[in-house]
C-alpha cells in the first residue's frame, strides 16, 4: 500500500500543481505561482516555508516505506480510510481550484486584485482548497502511518493557518474591503460556521 500512497501522492502533484499551472497559463497568461513573500521576520513566510517542508515530507512518508527505511504498521481498515480520504482530499482540491477560475493563487502578490469567488463550495467555506489539502494529507497518514507522514500533516496545517491569518486574510480586506468582510462574517475559515468574522476582527479557530 505503501507504493500505492506513493504513486498516488506524485500524481496529485503533477495533477494539483502542474497542470493546473498549466491550464492557467492558457487560460489567462499566468501560472498562478507567486511564491513565498516577505522575510523570515514575517509569520507569512513561514507559512509559505512550511508548505514546501510539507510536501516534501508528504513525499518523504510513502518514498521511505516503499524503500524500507521506515516501515509502516497498517492494518486493511485503516489502509481502505487512508485511500478513502486521500482520494476525497486530492479530488475535492481539484475541484476546489477549478472553483476559483481565474483568482486561483499559489502565494500572494500584494500589488495585484483577483475577483473575489464567493459562490459554490466557497459560499460555505472560505478555504476549502486548504481543508481538502489537510483531509488529504491525513488519508496519506493512515495509508502510511511513519513519522515522516505525520510531520507533514502537521506542518501543513501549521502552514496554512499561518498562510491564511497572516497573509490571505489582511490582503483581501485590503483589496475588497467591506466586501470580504462581510463574506467573511456569514462564512467559515475551514469549516461551515466556524471561525467567521466577528465586528471587526476573525475567530480564533
Amino acid at each position: 500500500m505503501s507504493a500505492v500512497a506513493l504513486v498516488l501522492y506524485v500524481c496529485a502533484l503533477v495533477v494539483l500543481f502542474g497542470v493546473r499551472s498549466w491550464v492557467q497559463h492558457r487560460r489567462t497568461g499566468s501560472t498562478g505561482f507567486r511564491g513565498i513573500s516577505g522575510t523570515p521576520a514575517d509569520a507569512g513566510w513561514w507559512g509559505g516555508v512550511l508548505f514546501v517542508v510539507a510536501i516534501l515530507l508528504g513525499v518523504a512518508g510513502p518514498l521511505s516505506a516503499v524503500a524500507g527505511v521506515a516501515p509502516v504498521d497498517q492494518t486493511p481498515v485503516m489502509a481502505a480510510a487512508g485511500l478513502i480520504l486521500a482520494l476525497a482530499g486530492f479530488i475535492a482540491t481539484l475541484a476546489g481550484q477549478a472553483g476559483m477560475g481565474a483568482s486561483w493563487r499559489v502565494g500572494v502578490d500584494p500589488g495585484e486584485r483577483t475577483e473575489l469567488v464567493t459562490t459554490g463550495v466557497f459560499a460555505h467555506v472560505r478555504n476549502p482548497i486548504f481543508t481538502a489539502m489537510a483531509v488529504a494529507q491525513l488519508g496519506m497518514v493512515l495509508l502510511v502511518p511513519n513519522g515522516l507522514s505525520a510531520a507533514a500533516l502537521v506542518s501543513l496545517v501549521i502552514a496554512v493557518q499561518l498562510q491564511v491569518r497572516a497573509v490571505e486574510e489582511p490582503y483581501l480586506l485590503l483589496a475588497h474591503g467591506q466586501t470580504y468582510a462581510a463574506y467573511a462574517e456569514r462564512t467559515g475559515r475551514f469549516l461551515p460556521g466556524i471561525g467567521r468574522r466577528v465586528g471587526g476582527s476573525l475567530e480564533r479557530s
